[in-house]
């Protein structure tokens, strides 16, 4: 057994092996400013007297690091608190040293709390895509529309306590135990995909089809239409350029939003029960396909590196809103991170 003495660079030799095996985060401080968010971050505190007393607060930029490091590796607010405890790579990221304090679940709850209260993660999703808009990492060149369903726990209701959510009512025995309804999912809808029926939400995303980076997003329930939140998804920066989109946004609604806009339509067409596609728009959907399936790349990178594969724990649209805003820019972060280290670019975001 090879043991000897604790040595003074220790920790450092321990950090530079973990540097070798080319650690994520490290790349994220590499290329990102992180002070860049902190004005945005602020609006959500009021500033308190020091002369009042009590603890002094975590550093707010730290914390947002914080629930970057929870999005990436899909960690409950104790685990988080655990997780920074135990590991070198989060402890660096986030500048604490081991005679630091560190955040608990219930700070690290309350701060996601007060983002989430003030529609925080809107502004930073819009700082950071104006960022790298400014970088030149967008090329504009057109963009691809798409949503994907996001799974929440299923919830074991009885048929009456369904009707009466449906209907925009709280079962009456839910009010009398508060606890319980806090459990309660009240806005998850239900949705049926590919012969699936499906729990959840919707994250509707517009992508720059050259760049792959994330533009706008919206967020529903499972049982909203992707064609109902087209215009939504666009705006005045999109007019003359194409758009690329599944068979959902063929609709004469979407046709009547893209026109409004003078984009190139270039979504799929699909056929019907009594009259089915000719050879001709077959070929042009495969060839639409080769570009749009793009954006399949976006959600394939949120599934395998960003726990995309496991339901969300948040409960209620608002929560849920500010947990996807999260991922859209945590994904932003890494795509931009690709993009300047491809391009050779010496710059810092």
């Amino acid at each position: 057994r090879n043991k000897k003495s604790r040595g003074l660079f220790d920790d450092q030799f321990r950090l530079d092996k973990i540097s070798k095996l080319k650690d994520p985060l490290e790349k994220l401080n590499q290329y990102i400013n992180w002070e860049g968010f902190r004005s945005i971050i602020d609006q959500a505190f009021r500033e308190t007297e020091p002369s009042l007393g009590g603890r002094p607060p975590f550093d707010r930029v730290m914390m947002f690091k914080v629930l970057v490091l929870q999005k990436m590796y899909n960690l409950s607010d104790d685990k988080t608190e655990y997780q920074i405890l135990d590991r070198f790579s989060f402890s660096r990221f986030l500048g604490i040293d081991l005679c630091d304090a560190v955040p608990d679940a219930k700070t690290i709850w309350h701060f996601r709390e007060q983002l989430k209260n003030h529609a925080i993660f809107d502004q930073l999703f819009e700082f950071l895509r104006d960022k790298i808009s400014k970088a030149d990492l967008i090329l504009n060149d057109g963009s691809i529309v798409d949503a994907r369903i996001i799974r929440v726990p299923k919830q074991r209701n009885s048929r009456d306590e369904n009707g009466q959510i449906k209907n925009g009512e709280i079962p009456e025995d839910w009010k009398e135990k508060p606890n319980k309804l806090r459990q309660k999912d009240t806005d998850a809808s239900w949705t049926r995909k590919n012969g699936q029926n499906h729990y959840g939400y919707k994250n509707h995303i517009k992508v720059d089809q050259g760049s792959k980076i994330i533009t706008e997003y919206q967020v529903t329930t499972a049982k909203v239409h992707d064609s109902v939140v087209l215009e939504d998804l666009l705006d005045e920066s999109d007019t003359g350029k194409p758009l690329w989109g599944d068979s959902a946004y063929m609709g004469k609604s979407c046709a009547k939003v893209i026109r409004k806009y003078r984009m190139k339509n270039l979504t799929n067409k699909q056929g019907c029960r009594h009259k089915t596609l000719s050879e001709y728009h077959k070929k042009k959907n495969h060839q639409k396909s080769k570009v749009r399936a793009r954006v399949e790349h976006v959600f394939g990178f949120v599934w395998q590196n960003l726990s995309g594969s496991i339901p969300f724990r948040n409960i209620g649209l608002d929560r849920i809103a500010s947990s996807i805003g999260l991922q859209n820019i945590v994904y932003n972060l890494f795509r931009a991170v690709y993009l300047i280290e491809t391009k050779n670019m010496s710059i810092k975001l």
